[in-house]
């Protein structure tokens, strides 16, 4: 099998001081059952920012204003696979969510429900690079 590189954008969406976050089916493939924030892989050829709006609106139906890349990173999700994954800050223009069939649940929480319902490697994440700073403050 050949090894394989996958872009993906996520966002960090606030509203009124919340930030959305989102559970994964628990039949997902990829981290059943936990919460995350929204965002999913780029198409060929699309850009970045293009990418994740679409999949602001897939996953969420939302629009959403992208303010600036909060941080990048890696992870190797199996033998073959690396993810690339760039975070942004965004403020979404109305916090009506309407789930894609991909998620169970929504919650739009603060920093204390953030490093609850988040799983331990994305708070990791999320404190390595200061985000919960760039956010709150």
């Amino acid at each position: 099998m050949d090894k394989q590189i996958v872009v993906i954008v996520k966002g960090i969406i606030l509203h009124q001081d919340k930030v959305l976050i989102l559970k994964r089916s628990e039949n997902d493939r990829i981290n059943p059952g936990k919460w995350e924030f929204v965002g999913g892989k780029i198409n060929f050829g699309e850009k970045l920012e293009d990418a994740l709006m679409r999949e602001v609106k897939e996953e969420a139906s939302i629009d959403i204003v992208i303010d600036e890349v909060l941080y990048a990173t890696n992870y190797r999700t199996s033998p073959v696979r690396n993810d690339v994954v760039i975070v942004y800050k965004c403020r979404a223009l109305n916090d009506k969510v309407t789930l894609s069939k991909e998620h169970t649940a929504f919650k739009w929480a603060d920093e204390e429900e953030l490093r609850k319902y988040l799983y331990k490697e994305l708070v990791e994440d999320l404190e390595s690079y200061d985000v919960f700073n760039k956010i709150f403050s």
